[in-house]
């Protein structure tokens, strides 16, 4: 692992891979790399303008890429579910899956189905996705893989299962960490629950530490008026943050490394930037009755059930 590199992800011919929030920063350089190792990826975007661009993009910079749009609103769950049927229709099967798009420190909103943005599409919207898509990454065993991307900023919480939709109190920063929060006990769950059906599917996780993405840069205009938060991000930004590409290593390594064990999760060796190495996780997020209990809550809430995966 010390000094793992694009240069390292071996070959990936054969392969399909969707990857969420695609068209831009730790997506995009998450589909590319793959693209270049041979994978046939699917860029699941929200704005078709932004997603065909991306494809148009990373054919000019990888000839040979096998690679298409398809159209995916995480804070919907209609479209989460055409998604999932139309891929369906075309691939039988489905060897990785990176449940990359997020939102970060938005003001209060809420999603398509009326949950809180931030976890409604952080969480909930990757959930359904996860569980819709399960028959095809099935299918593809062994070597199919689930690779939720998290964040350092779970450490600011643990998720509160009397108010996951930040009812009583909403503070923005806090509500996008304990968003991680549920990323991490989501692959905790699922990772022990594949296990328990005898799957070779392998669930893990991986933060990017701080890499300057329109995520950032999204986080800052919303600040608004408070332009001391917006310059603090924006020098971050210029002076600590790494590349996209940098960023995108763990992800690229829980997803193509061999010997990726279950629930593994991944981050940069200084916390915010380096090569990838296995990271430092809040005891929360291993919690197997936290996370038992926010699964259930996720499948009434979605609507979804992972029917092939034992209790």
């Amino acid at each position: 692992m010390p000094g793992w590199s694009a240069q390292d992800i071996p070959d990936q011919s054969g392969r399909t891979a969707v990857v969420t929030g695609a068209n831009s920063g730790i997506g995009y350089a998450t589909a590319r790399e793959l693209a270049r190792r041979g994978a046939e990826v699917v860029l699941a975007c929200r704005s078709a303008a932004r997603g065909h661009a991306a494809a148009i993009r990373l054919r000019a910079e990888v000839p040979a890429a096998e690679v298409e749009f398809a159209p995916l609103d995480l804070a919907d769950l209609g479209s989460v579910g055409e998604f999932a049927q139309g891929f369906a229709r075309r691939r039988p099967a489905l060897d990785l899956l990176v449940n990359n798009a997020g939102v970060m420190a938005l003001p209060y909103g809420r999603t398509a189905d009326g949950f809180e943005t931030q976890f409604g599409v952080n969480h909930l919207g990757h959930f359904a996705l996860t569980g819709l898509l399960l028959p095809q990454l099935l299918a593809a065993a062994p070597g199919a893989r689930i690779v939720t991307v998290s964040s350092g900023f779970h450490a600011l919480g643990d998720v509160d299962h009397d108010d996951l939709g930040s009812e009583r109190e909403y503070r923005r920063w806090i509500a996008y960490g304990r968003s991680k929060t549920a990323n991490l006990l989501f692959t905790h769950e699922l990772a022990r629950r594949l296990g328990a059906a005898g799957s070779t599917v392998v669930a893990a996780s991986a933060h990017p530490g701080y890499a300057a993405t329109n995520l950032h840069a999204g986080a800052a205009r919303q600040e608004g008026r408070r332009r001391p938060a917006v310059r603090l991000l924006e020098l971050g930004n210029a002076l600590v943050a790494q590349s996209a590409a940098a960023g995108a290593l763990p992800v690229l390594y829980a997803a193509t490394a061999p010997g990726v064990r279950p629930d593994a999760f991944y981050g940069p060796r200084l916390g915010w930037r380096g090569a990838p190495v296995r990271s430092w996780r809040a005891k929360w997020t291993l919690n197997d009755t936290s996370a038992r209990r926010l699964w259930t809550t996720s499948e009434k809430l979605t609507g979804v059930a992972y029917a092939p995966l034992t209790p």
